[in-house]
């Protein structure tokens, strides 16, 4: 397997600080643009797991490159220019407090969650008697606050978000519309590609006066897709749906014991788990897009990387 690159600590021209993110190294310059370096560290429960994952930066930033270029039409985003397969530049905006998720199928967490008696999530009411999978009459929209590195991620419902001022009643109106628009946008590029996306986060910022979609968008980092040939058979005999996403990573450290609780220690992952996982996301990549995933180049990626964005920046 091809050698992961789990960190970096460049110094860039105009570099005035950098941020050490689960997944991402997101350097400032000049603060006005940013340089997203997407690694192949991996992350499940808020918690980054002990091994990166060969080939995951690349795919996940080319994905998330892809879907910002095909929604350009609803909402501005962040995106500048991609000088490195494993690279994003773009806009530095301030970031909103809070993620909006989207769901159209009751699963993951919320699955579980409402297995064990919930019927409120962020808000949002539900109905008795679903079923794992089953789809929602429309999406749902629940958000979660914006946690720092090391911390969890909380469910919150509009009305809180609005009584704490996180975000502003006029701001949240904006966010809430390119949402649905997102992912009636995210849900039809699946379709097309034979699959159903099936829930997703969005992260808005803003900047003199302008809101932005900012970070990565409808890759499997952020989101659940289902493959929709077999869905119905499957869900009427309440069997697992064949996904493509990060769930299969989280339902093995579950089967391992860990649900990134205090005290508990991620599994050992072991070579064969690392390129499972790596195969995983590149058939999601190749899924999505209807193209064949190619490997950049494995020698020396620091330097590589570094080479491409000093000279984009000069």
């Amino acid at each position: 397997m091809k050698k992961a690159l789990v960190r970096t600590e460049y110094k860039f021209p105009g570099q005035v600080s950098v941020y050490h993110g689960k997944v991402r190294d997101v350097y400032n310059i000049r603060n006005e643009i940013l340089v997203m370096v997407a690694t192949d560290r991996i992350s499940a429960f808020d918690a980054v797991l002990p091994e990166g994952i060969p080939c995951k930066g690349q795919m996940l930033n080319q994905l998330a490159a892809k879907f910002l270029d095909a929604t350009a039409d609803i909402c501005p985003n962040w995106k500048l220019a991609v000088p490195d397969p494993m690279v994003t530049v773009g806009i530095r905006c301030e970031g909103f407090p809070v993620e909006m998720i989207v769901r159209a199928y009751l699963c993951g967490s919320a699955w579980r969650a409402y297995r064990n008696g919930a019927r409120e999530i962020c808000g949002v009411q539900l109905p008795d008697g679903m079923k794992e999978n089953q789809k929602f009459p429309e999406p749902v929209i629940t958000p979660t606050t914006k946690a720092a590195l090391g911390a969890h991620d909380e469910n919150i419902s509009r009305d809180d978000i609005l009584k704490k001022r996180l975000v502003s009643e006029a701001d949240y109106a904006v966010i809430e519309k390119y949402t649905l628009d997102l992912f009636r946008r995210g849900t039809e590029i699946a379709a097309a590609r034979g699959l159903i996306l099936v829930d997703t986060k969005y992260e808005f910022g803003h900047r003199d006066g302008k809101i932005y979609l900012i970070d990565e968008i409808h890759t499997p980092d952020s989101s659940r897709y289902f493959y929709r040939e077999g869905y119905e058979e499957r869900f009427a005999k309440g069997e697992p749906q064949r996904q493509l996403s990060k769930e299969f990573v989280r339902e093995w450290l579950m089967e391992n014991g860990f649900r990134g609780e205090a005290g508990q220690t991620a599994p050992a992952m072991t070579p064969e788990i690392v390129e499972s996982i790596s195969n995983r996301y590149i058939e999601l990549f190749e899924q999505i897009t209807g193209e064949t995933f190619v490997k950049a180049g494995a020698d020396d990626l620091l330097r590589r990387i570094e080479n491409r964005v000093t000279a984009y920046l000069g």
